[in-house]
């Protein structure tokens, strides 16, 4: 669902942004917030101009809500589909930006060297870390600003419940998914880690509860929901945003412990090289 860098984008990827090369210019070095800040405006526009990424991170998922809004047909639990649907939809859009564009775009530029040279600039490497998950997140703000302004406009829906729990979740989610991409990216080979984030994220999209309730799957394949990242954010999500906003523990836990350990297995299992 991602490509691999382009040679004239990887050399922008290097860290030599315009707020940066003003302190290069002067001949000293950039202070890491600018740094940071620096890398992540690269990668936001690395993802921005990919086709394929703007195709899986915003056109999917808007696409995904307004088709199953209008199937009409749709076993959920609730009055209004919308409140099902949007918030496993936002589950969708984070899956989308740090499991499938955030793994296959890193890995790629794993493969191709373009993290070893990154190694050599001025820029650490928990600073390129850094930039990267800033620009997952920034990346996200634009989808859920997208995806609930289709909502609010096109369907009546209104923000309910704690809008401030459901942020919450979502930067859970974003750890979690960004952790599983990345220790892909940083243990398989690009195509390796090209075939199995997208295998992944079809069995997440199938069996994560986000436009079907788990309930209406066999029994088999409901235990396996019930196991996955995006149940977890998605139950979560549909519970922060409904009257009273009062999330499930047993989902939440288990959301925080994916945002736990899918990061600490990237970062003890990533080979820069």
């Amino acid at each position: 669902m991602s490509a691999p860098v382009r040679t004239d984008d990887r050399v922008a990827a290097l860290g030599l942004a315009p707020s940066a090369m003003s302190d290069l210019e002067r001949g000293r070095a950039a202070p890491l917030w600018r740094a940071v800040l620096a890398q992540t405006w690269v990668e936001l526009l690395l993802s921005l101009r990919r086709g394929e990424s703007v195709l899986v991170t915003l056109v999917i998922p808007a696409v995904l809500l307004v088709f199953f809004m209008s199937v009409g047909a749709i076993p959920v639990p609730i009055a209004r589909p919308i409140d099902f649907l949007l918030p496993g939809t936002l589950a969708l859009a984070v899956m989308a930006t740090g499991l499938a564009n955030l793994g296959i775009a890193t890995a790629y530029e794993r493969g191709d060297g373009v993290l070893k040279r990154l190694g050599a600039t001025p820029l650490p490497r928990a600073g390129l870390v850094a930039g990267k998950l800033l620009a997952v997140v920034a990346l996200e703000v634009i989808q859920v600003l997208a995806l609930v302004l289709i909502a609010a406009l096109a369907y009546g829906w209104r923000p309910q419940g704690e809008p401030a729990l459901a942020a919450l979740a979502l930067l859970l989610g974003t750890a979690a998914f960004a952790g599983m991409g990345l220790t892909m990216a940083g243990t398989l080979r690009p195509e390796a880690t090209l075939a199995g984030a997208n295998g992944l994220f079809l069995v997440l999209l199938l069996l994560g509860g986000l436009f079907l309730p788990l309930e209406a799957l066999p029994g088999w394949m409901e235990a396996v929901g019930h196991l996955l990242p995006a149940a977890a954010l998605a139950d979560t999500l549909r519970a922060a945003l409904a009257p009273p906003g009062d999330v499930p523990i047993g989902s939440f836990v288990h959301l925080l412990v994916w945002a736990i350990v899918a990061p600490l297995a990237a970062a003890l299992t990533f080979r820069w090289e």
